[in-house]
């Protein structure tokens, strides 16, 4: 499998916990197999401000969100399929992770799984699809080492 993803670090990275270049490419191959074998997407952590600016413009909702994702669609084929952008809130992941009492790690491994499963086209917007889209995130997190995604609380 061949992913190749461009992070862009938009965030004081001393302030919160950021994931490798390592892990996240490790995870969004994992999102991706058997569905992709080329793939090339770009993850951007960002701050707050730049997170709530853009979930207002695009999603027409106030304040950050932990993930965005922007879909790229070519009118061309391309050698490496670009799937599009992920753009992650740091300080939203923070808080959430402490909120869930989960390991940052954990929950951004999750995040970039989900992100980029909507960057394939999954969703959540039914009942079924969301369903559909949680067993899938909690297998490819489960054959990552992680526990479930959707309970909260630390492992023991």
């Amino acid at each position: 499998m061949q992913v190749r993803v461009d992070v862009q670090v938009a965030v004081e990275a001393d302030r919160f916990y950021l994931p490798s270049a390592a892990q996240l490419q490790r995870w969004v191959a994992q999102a991706l197999q058997g569905r992709m074998a080329k793939a090339e997407l770009t993850i951007r952590m960002v701050d707050e401000d730049e997170s709530a600016a853009l979930n207002s413009t695009y999603r027409h909702k106030s304040g950050p969100t932990n993930v965005l994702s922007f879909p790229f669609t070519a009118d061309v084929p391309l050698a490496v399929p670009v799937l599009g952008d992920l753009v992650i809130c740091a300080p939203v992941m923070t808080r959430e992770a402490q909120a869930q009492e989960k390991i940052p790690e954990a929950h951004w491994a999750h995040i970039v799984i989900h992100g980029t499963l909507h960057l394939l086209g999954f969703d959540h917007l039914s009942v079924v699809q969301a369903q559909d889209m949680e067993t899938l995130e909690i297998g490819l997190m489960e054959q990552l080492g992680y526990t479930n995604p959707y309970e909260t609380g630390m492992p023991s």
